[in-house]
């Protein structure tokens, strides 16, 4: 699955991870991502979508 939002475009975000004695180590954090079927100009798509994009009902403006 891909792990890119196709209505906002979020993609994989990067930082830190901080252990209790301050060590530090690269991370990624991946958007939570799910495959949707959506109805565009008549005919039904499937989309990568967040879920921050389902709840606020992005979905249905991206059309």
């Amino acid at each position: 699955m891909s792990k890119r939002c196709e209505i906002c475009g979020k993609t994989k975000s990067f930082g830190n991870k901080v252990t209790f004695s301050n060590k530090k180590s690269s991370r990624t954090w991946s958007p939570n991502v799910r495959k949707v079927k959506v109805v565009v100009d008549g005919t039904t798509k499937r989309l990568n979508v967040c879920t921050r994009c389902l709840r606020s009902g992005n979905v249905q403006r991206a059309i």
